[in-house]
C-alpha cells in the first residue's frame, strides 16, 4: 500500500504511527529517500505500506519545474513491484500531480464513490483526466470500474446515486456495494482495518466480497 493522501487515513488506518516513521511518500516523491527505505510493515501480515505525511499537501509546489514529474513514483515502483502480487495507491481526493503520478504508475484505477449527490460532480472530471493520462503519459491505464461506498437501504438518495451511475456510465460498476456501517466508522480510530477491527462485522463482508470480485476479474 502506496500513501499518497496528505491526510495519510491509510497509513494510521494500517496500524502505522506517522510521527514514528523514518521515511514517508513525501520523501519519496522529493526524491530524498529510495521505496526502500520507505516500506514499513503494517499491522497485517504480508502488507506493507509507504506511509504518508502532511509535507505532501505542498509537494504540487515543490515539483514546478521538476523534470519528469508525473513519472517519479512510477521510477520507484518499478523497483519492487515484481515481489508484490498487488501494489494499491491511495490518493488524495483531488487531481492534482500526486493523483496524476498515481496514474502514470498503476495499470488500473478503481473509483470509489460515495452514495451522495456531490460525489457524482466530480466523477466526469476524473474519467476526463484518467483518459487525458491514457493518452499522453500512460497507454495501458485501465478503468478498473467503480464501486459504491456509504450505501445507506434506508434513504432514497442512496438508491438514486447508484441508479443514476448504473445508467450513465459505460464503465464497470462492481456487484458488491459497500453499506454504510458504524464498525467500519470506528475502526480507523484504533489503527486497525476493519477485518482485524471486528471480522464478523457487515463491513468486513462487504470489502472481503469486494475483494474477490477484484481478484476473480484480474485472474
Amino acid at each position: 500500500m502506496i500513501d499518497i493522501d496528505p491526510q495519510g487515513n491509510a497509513t494510521s488506518g494500517l496500524g502505522v504511527d506517522k510521527s514514528k516513521v523514518d521515511h514517508t511518500s513525501y520523501e519519496l516523491m522529493l526524491d530524498q529517500t529510495t521505496i526502500w527505505e520507505a516500506i514499513t510493515p503494517s499491522v497485517c501480515e504480508g502488507l506493507r505500506v509507504v506511509p504518508s505525511e502532511r509535507g505532501l499537501a505542498g509537494a504540487e509546489l515543490e515539483l514546478i519545474g521538476i523534470e519528469e514529474r508525473e513519472f517519479i513514483l512510477k521510477r520507484q515502483v518499478d523497483k519492487v513491484k515484481k515481489n508484490y502480487d498487488f501494489v494499491l495507491i491511495d490518493c488524495p481526493p483531488s487531481l492534482n500531480i500526486l493523483t496524476v503520478n498515481a496514474m502514470t504508475t498503476a495499470d488500473t484505477v478503481l473509483v470509489p464513490i460515495q452514495c451522495e449527490y456531490y460525489a457524482l460532480e466530480g466523477l466526469s472530471e476524473l474519467l476526463h483526466t484518467i483518459e487525458l493520462v491514457k493518452e499522453r503519459l500512460n497507454e495501458s491505464l485501465e478503468m478498473e470500474g467503480v464501486v459504491f461506498t456509504m450505501y445507506d437501504a434506508r434513504t432514497n438518495l442512496s438508491l438514486d446515486v447508484v441508479e443514476n451511475v448504473k445508467a450513465n456510465l459505460e464503465y464497470n460498476i462492481y456487484k458488491t456495494i459497500i453499506p454504510r456501517n458504524v464498525r467500519l466508522a470506528e475502526s480507523p480510530s484504533h489503527g486497525l482495518p476493519i477485518n482485524l477491527y471486528d471480522p464478523k462485522s457487515v463491513g468486513t463482508q462487504g470489502y472481503r466480497k469486494l475483494a474477490d470480485e477484484v481478484i476473480e476479474r484480474r485472474f
